[in-house]
């Protein structure tokens, strides 16, 4: 399938090259051809590598959005946009368990005394199979440290 895109890919680019060869008046028409060949074959393998990373930049990107408490506790399969700012912000470091809660809601897991995670969707993304979480621990009551990961 891969071979089939380079080569229609290479089909516009030969008489691309060819009419560039043409216009700075490099080589007689004979040899125009062949030599119109080899940037060819490079722009076409460029174009498509072009191609290939704007489809994985595209599928990974999503928008970032500001923390908002009412976003957050109505639209939680889109949580993921704001836990960038949550965790760039630090707004949760230094709180307690109880003021997360007050800011973050009750549906929460526990993995330990130290550790709970809010559900946050599906992050956009290439591999992107499982649900993200987003990770808060606690040392002596406080949050000390925010992450996310994939569940």
């Amino acid at each position: 399938m891969s071979i089939l895109i380079i080569l229609i890919l290479a089909i516009p680019s030969y008489f691309l090259s060819k009419w560039i060869l043409k216009k700075l008046h490099l080589g007689n028409d004979k040899n125009r051809k062949l030599i119109a060949l080899i940037p060819a074959i490079f722009l076409s393998l460029i174009i498509y590598f072009g191609l290939i990373y704007l489809w994985i930049f595209s599928v990974s990107y999503y928008p970032s959005n500001d923390f908002d408490k009412q976003e957050w506790e109505t639209n939680i399969e889109e949580r993921y946009k704001m836990s960038e700012d949550i965790m760039e912000s630090k707004i949760l470091i230094g709180k307690t368990k109880e003021e997360i809660t007050a800011l973050l809601g009750k549906d929460f897991y526990t993995y330990n005394q130290n550790h709970i995670a809010y559900g946050i969707g599906f992050v956009p993304g290439l591999f992107s199979m499982d649900p993200d979480v987003l990770d808060i621990y606690f040392e002596n009551g406080k949050v000390t440290k925010v992450a996310q990961h994939q569940n």
